[in-house]
């Protein structure tokens, strides 16, 4: 079978949905508050000196029916958790009371979304290990359900001095209402200790944006420790930002008086560290600049900034003088504040007798982590150190030299973000007859079971932009208007699903790497470099129409006609009409009919069409938005 014409089940759900005349927000979750922890700093393990500030991230998804909100009724924070409402000591007098230590960053995160929690904590003076339990609530309502997690603190003697913690200000007005951090400020240092500190920025997720204003928005910077000094935090100051107040204020609430962000992480010369951050778009209509100091252990490194051009519609008048970028995308068709790039979960193996029951993973390129999905780091190894994992019924076994097991699922976690791991048990050439492995997979591997199926999954967790370099969707050869409308149909496919998370919710992942879209993994992006340009051409683009992500169904060729929705599934799909395509007449119609072409698209480019205007054409009515 065609790669293309596995894509014919992709509508599978929806062809149930549409006959039973169910809407698809019924697949949804019946637990109005659920979650699933994504990330934690760490990875849940944290040491401390004493009195020194350190500061926490978290993130969960929304598993739930219901969006999570960050004020009014029902709110999402975060509380101390057994015993519940207990004081904590390590809330270095920043947490909005002794047990209730932060709010939600963003201001709204939908179901399949991601939620961040940024807090700070501050060691107590006696030293030992500490277990710290958190928990989700939804105010006034009821706890979050998945949303518990505990941090394994050790509080250690230090030979080195820790930077005194920021307190609140006494006359600031906001108070602990205003959940301030307590980091760690920016040091005064003499202009040679930046010596040895060096960085670059590889990537952000937008060069620019289009909001509106007043709005809490969401960014991440991918920094490099380009130096020869291991760091031991690296952070963002707006000390350095040519303005800082008035009409281009981009202050925001998680700020610490100029500190933007502080993330503890040792960063060794060469490798990226990913910092997340919040800013508020300014009041004032026009282009502002966003710019912002980056630090590492309290230093200023020289001529390195993450800086951000942002266009402000919907606020109060004009900034006088202010240029519009050229290139920005029709304002219609731009939502009201970027995301950040999701991070998509996909199903890579089922393992059964094709691999012995058991998966052996190592990284040929990385030291790496095994934790558990508490974020309990179960070993640490380095590059090259095989290990030997299954499910035996009960639990999950890993042979690292020894024999061990753990109750819950178990993530490889590249020291280096997103290094490729390796299946080294699995090679599609012996099982599959294909010409090449395909067992290598872009930064986490989980191996978890679940109970619906009766199966065991290996499942690959990358950033979005990165599982569309690994699709087998099309030749690297084919021409590059055409690679940009498909990649960008698949990457809206993979975002509607993402954001809906109904179709794999209950084997833990959002798409299957072959009943969905073709997905290869690495070894599909070392091979296609000009898919990759496709990507990052596209970068964060998708179909919507009428403002909501359009559902792109796409198939490899018609007999001159696409399909109307209804003639295929029921029901009426507003944009998926029936279209001609000219340069099918006469052919064989492969696949379900609905949306795009491939054959089609693929003439179009040739006679010089542009991706847009081929998406424009299978799917009717529809934009181009920019959502990361």
């Amino acid at each position: 079978m065609l790669p293309l014409l596995k894509r014919a089940f992709s509508g599978f759900l929806l062809l149930v949905t549409l006959l039973l005349g169910v809407p698809f927000t019924a697949f949804a979750s019946s637990i109005p508050y659920s979650a699933l922890r994504i990330t934690t700093t760490g990875g849940g393990n944290i040491t401390l000196a004493p009195g020194e500030v350190k500061n926490i991230a978290v993130s969960f998804q929304n598993k739930g029916s219901q969006t999570w909100k960050n004020d009014g009724n029902g709110y999402i924070s975060l509380y101390t958790y057994g015993p519940k409402y207990r004081a904590s000591v390590f809330d270095p007098g920043t947490w909005l009371t002794p047990s209730q230590v932060k709010r939600m960053g963003e201001e709204g995160v939908k179901p399949g979304a991601t939620g961040t929690f940024l807090f700070s904590l501050k060691a107590p003076k006696t030293l030992g290990t500490y277990k710290e339990t958190f928990a989700l609530a939804s105010e006034n309502i009821n706890w979050v359900t998945g949303g518990d997690f505990t941090l394994n603190i050790t509080v250690q003697a230090s030979s080195t001095a820790n930077a005194p913690a920021v307190d609140p200000r006494p006359d600031d007005p906001v108070g602990r209402a205003s959940s301030r951090q307590g980091l760690v400020p920016v040091s005064t240092v003499a202009p040679d200790a930046s010596i040895g500190y060096s960085a670059s920025l590889v990537t952000q997720t937008a060069s620019k944006m289009k909001v509106l204003a007043k709005k809490t928005i969401s960014f991440s910077a991918v920094i490099q420790n380009t130096g020869t000094k291991t760091w031991k935090n690296i952070g963002l100051s707006s000390s350095a930002m040519n303005i800082a107040s008035g009409s281009s204020d981009f202050r925001n609430s998680t700020w610490s008086g100029n500190q933007v962000a502080l993330l503890s992480q040792t960063v060794k010369p060469g490798a990226t560290a990913t910092v997340q951050f919040f800013f508020t778009s300014p009041s004032v209509n026009g282009t502002h600049t966003a710019k912002f100091q980056i630090t590492a252990d309290g230093i200023s490194i020289p001529d390195s900034f993450v800086t951000i051009p942002v266009e402000v519609t919907g606020g109060s008048a004009e900034a006088l003088d202010a240029p519009l970028e050229s290139g920005v995308s029709n304002p219609s068709s731009v939502p009201a504040a970027l995301i950040t790039e999701p991070t998509i979960r996909v199903g890579v193996l089922i393992v059964d007798e094709e691999t012995k029951d058991e998966a052996v993973i190592t990284s040929f390129e990385s030291d790496f982590d095994l934790i558990d999905t508490d974020g309990t780091i179960l070993g640490s190894y380095p590059r090259g150190k095989e290990i030997r994992t299954a499910w035996d019924g009960a639990n999950y076994l890993y042979n690292d030299g020894a024999h061990k097991k753990s109750s819950k699922p178990l993530r490889f976690v590249p020291k280096t973000p997103n290094a490729v791991m390796t299946i080294t048990n699995f090679d599609r050439r012996l099982t599959r007859g294909t010409s090449f492995a395909n067992n290598t997979f872009r930064n986490v591997l989980e191996l978890r079971y679940n109970t619906p199926n009766n199966r065991t999954w290996v499942i690959n967790e990358l950033p979005l932009e990165y599982y569309l370099r690994g699709l087998a969707e099309t030749s690297d050869s084919s021409p590059v208007e055409f690679q940009k409308a498909l990649l960008t149909a698949a990457r809206t496919y993979a975002f509607y699903h993402w954001t809906h998370s109904t179709k794999h919710r209950a084997e833990g992942f959002h798409v299957d790497a072959y009943q969905d879209q073709v997905y290869w993994g690495y070894d599909q992006e070392a091979r296609t470099p000009r898919i990759t340009g496709g990507v990052q051409a596209t970068r964060g683009q998708i179909v919507t129409y009428n403002g909501d992500t359009a559902v792109t169904s796409f198939f490899s060729r018609s007999d001159g006609r696409t399909r109307n929705w209804s003639e295929v599934w029921g029901g009426n799909v507003p944009y998926a009409k029936s279209v001609p395509v000219p340069c099918d007449v006469g052919k064989t119609l492969w696949g379900h009919g609905v949306g795009m072409s491939a054959s089609g698209a693929l003439c179009m480019a040739k006679d010089g069409q542009d991706w847009q205007s081929i998406l424009k054409y299978f799917y009717t009515g529809v934009d181009i938005s920019q959502r990361w």
